[in-house]
């Protein structure tokens, strides 16, 4: 057997087998499986891995928009409130993770997130330390609504506010309003009760400052628990809520999120902002960077009232806190201040509340909060966290200022924090990718190769076909032109024979058509 003879048959079985194993492979998932196994090794909060050592998150954008009162003598004479939106004023908020110790033999670490700020002038509109705001006296708010149970107790506060002149409204500067001021109230108030902070400010004592201590799980026993806190300041549990579903430290702190997610899958985040744990479901998928990415927000049954979502019922503590749908009030970690968490705008809440204030503007783009995650690492390349903090205005008993106002959730400010992956992250995801692609495709490339080497022995197969057809067309032709030459012609054994006309061994042959023949 030639070499020839050989190649063809040796093609096709090699290309048979590459075929077989690669489809052998998808099926059962080998690669895949073996891709995903490095995977959920790698990504866990242990010293030594990848992830640990870029486990405290890059600097974010935090803006902030404050809501200025433009027509303060109608809202006290019980007037709609009309209010402008003032900003944004922009800081780099920087996040770094102090005090790290790993406990319970490596399956879970401990840490506190420092948080610093620092202002990004070219990037606000307005001086923070000259711009002043009107807007609802928080302190003042507050010290009523912890009173507004005790008659005696209300008609003090009433004469100090008579005397102090403080106002239900007050006009202070963004860094008082934001990073604190002594308030009178407040200082009066402290005399008498050690506990009350004289200072009030909405980002007070937050620069440099951490939320308490976090215990994670490192995901070294399971990869789905990677990032997912375990305790906060030490408790399990939250005291805050009527029901466990609502005391509930569910998920991670929105650091950090597990391998290999999928789109049906609920992702839990817990912040201690809203004192409470809030859920996101998938959206859309996104591209950050060349990077893909599924789109993770919150619904609107987070944030929805108990008719409409009976899990929220035990965000209630009484028939007073329990508001409408896209409100929280988070009065119970505020230490009993009227204080209610939203959307910016009131996105996603009823539409009453957006009515109520003339200048609510609620849009998705604009005040949709969001996190899109790569699926394969679970890495954050975009995440948007807006919220709004509001005060719920109500009648107070004692208070005569307070009868004529519309009872009503006042919106104060709204925050935007926005982080983006730097390229230099982008390029370690994308490489990460490019080599998980690779190895997870790989039976796709046997597979590929074995229809090449198919396509090979289908090629040699009909050039073989071709050529054994060809050499018997050229036998058969040769065959019937030789008989024919045999009848039609003569060729002499010698030239003797030739020259000899009469030599008996000669034959001469005339045209059939001779007449002479």
């Amino acid at each position: 057997m030639t070499r020839r003879s050989c190649l063809v048959p040796a093609v096709g079985i090699v290309s048979g087998l590459l075929l077989a194993v690669g489809i052998g492979l998808v099926v059962s998932q080998v690669f895949r499986t073996l891709m995903h196994n490095r995977l959920k090794k790698e990504i866990v909060l242990v010293e030594g891995s990848r992830v640990f050592e870029y486990w405290n998150p890059a600097p974010s954008v935090y803006m902030e928009f404050f809501f200025n009162v433009t027509n303060l003598d109608q809202v006290l004479a019980g007037g709609k409130p009309e209010v402008t939106q003032v900003g944004p004023y922009t800081y780099r908020e920087y996040r770094y993770k102090e005090n790290v110790s790993m406990v319970q033999n490596g399956t879970r670490v401990s840490a506190h997130t420092i948080k610093s700020f620092v202002f990004l002038p070219e990037r606000s509109v307005g001086d923070p330390s000259g711009d002043n705001i009107t807007t609802v006296n928080i302190p003042v708010w507050a010290v009523m609504n912890k009173v507004s149970g005790n008659l005696f107790k209300s008609s003090m506060v009433s004469l100090w506010m008579n005397s102090l002149k403080s106002g239900l409204f007050t006009t202070r500067t963004v860094n008082e309003l934001l990073w604190g001021y002594q308030d009178p109230l407040l200082t009066k108030v402290s005399a008498t009760n050690p506990d009350v902070e004289k200072v009030f400010g909405l980002m007070y004592k937050k620069n440099g400052s951490s939320n308490g201590e976090f215990v994670y799980h490192t995901g070294q026993q399971d990869y789905l628990d990677y990032g997912r806190v375990e305790t906060w300041k030490g408790q399990r549990q939250l005291t805050f809520w009527k029901s466990n579903q609502s005391n509930s430290i569910n998920g991670s702190d929105g650091s950090a999120f597990h391998p290999l997610l999928t789109k049906d899958e609920r992702i839990y985040i817990f912040t201690p902002d809203l004192c409470r744990s809030i859920y996101m479901e998938f959206e859309k998928d996104v591209t950050v960077k060349g990077i893909p990415a599924y789109r993770f927000t919150p619904p609107r049954s987070v944030f929805a009232s108990k008719e409409e979502n009976p899990a929220n019922e035990g965000f209630c503590l009484s028939p007073k806190e329990c508001l409408g749908t896209g409100l929280l009030k988070v009065s119970p970690c505020r230490k009993g201040a009227p204080v209610v968490a939203s959307f910016p705008h009131f996105h996603l809440a009823d539409e009453k509340y957006v009515n109520a204030i003339k200048g609510m503007s609620p849009q998705l783009e604009h005040h949709q909060t969001f996190l899109d995650l790569n699926p394969t690492t679970g890495v954050i390349v975009r995440a948007n966290k807006r919220a709004q903090v509001n005060i719920l205005l109500r009648t107070v008993c004692v208070m005569m200022k307070t009868r004529v106002l519309n009872e009503t959730v006042f919106p104060v400010m709204f925050l935007n924090e926005s982080v983006v992956i730097d390229d230099a992250s982008a390029a370690r995801v994308q490489k990460l990718l490019n080599i998980a692609n690779v190895v997870s495709n790989f039976p796709l490339i046997i597979i590929g190769l074995g229809a090449i080497m198919l396509a090979i022995f289908i090629v040699l197969l009909i050039r073989a076909h071709r050529q054994k057809n060809g050499v018997k067309n050229i036998v058969f032709t040769k065959a019937l032109y030789s008989a024919s030459t045999e009848e039609d012609t003569y060729s002499p054994v010698n030239d003797k024979e030739k020259e000899d006309p009469q030599n008996g061994t000669y034959i001469g042959l005339a045209d059939k058509n001779d007449p002479q023949a």
